[in-house]
């Protein structure tokens, strides 16, 4: 499966990356690079707590 996550830096130089279309699912790095790796890991998280309450 493929998300389209929006990247930010807020305003002490964290990235911070969002899958908006799983609600709730937000992750950051110190690099842009370590933030897409954490989001990648943060939606299986996210879609396999989903899929144990029985949330679409």
């Amino acid at each position: 499966m493929k998300f389209n996550v929006t990247v930010d830096r807020d305003e002490d130089g964290i990235w911070v990356v969002e899958c908006s279309a799983i609600p709730g699912c937000v992750s950051q790095g110190k690099t842009r690079g370590e933030a897409l790796d954490n989001i990648k890991e943060a939606i299986v998280l996210c879609l396999e707590m989903r899929a144990e309450k029985g949330i679409p």
